[in-house]
C-alpha cells in the first residue's frame, strides 16, 4: 500500500468558460480528488487578475485545494491538468510532512502564551 501523504494544488479556470463552465471544471477536479484521496479544504479565490496575460487573457479563476493521497494521484491531476480545455495554469505541492508536524506543535505552544501574557 502506498503512503500517504499532504499536497495542495492550486489550478486556474480560464473565465471564457462562463459561469457554468468554471463550476464544472471546479466540481470535476474536486470530485477526482474526492474519489482518490481526502479533500482536506477547497479555497476558491474567485476571479482574480493574472500577473501577466495567459495566451492573451488577463483573468482566472483560482481555486486552491489541500488533499492527502498516494503518490499517484498527483500525478493523475497533473496529467489531466494538462489534457483540460479551460485550465490556464496548475501546479500540485506535496507538503513537507516534518514542517507540517512542527507547525502542528507550535500551536499548544503559543496557545499557552497566550493567557499569560493577559495577565500581566
Amino acid at each position: 500500500m502506498d503512503k500517504i501523504s499532504s499536497y495542495e494544488t492550486l489550478f486556474i479556470v480560464d473565465v471564457q468558460q462562463g459561469e457554468e463552465g468554471v463550476k464544472a471544471l471546479v466540481d470535476k477536479f474536486t470530485g477526482l480528488i474526492a474519489e482518490n484521496g481526502t479533500i482536506e479544504s477547497v479555497d476558491e479565490w474567485g476571479k482574480r487578475k493574472l500577473a501577466y496575460p495567459i495566451n492573451d487573457l488577463t483573468e482566472g479563476y483560482y481555486v486552491l485545494v489541500n488533499f492527502k493521497s498516494a503518490p499517484t494521484l498527483p500525478l493523475e491531476l497533473e496529467r489531466v491538468f494538462g489534457i483540460t480545455d479551460g485550465i490556464m495554469r496548475s501546479m500540485v505541492i506535496k507538503h513537507d510532512e516534518k514542517k507540517l508536524a512542527k507547525k502542528a506543535a507550535a500551536v499548544p505552544v503559543e496557545e499557552a502564551t497566550a493567557p499569560a501574557a493577559d495577565a500581566e
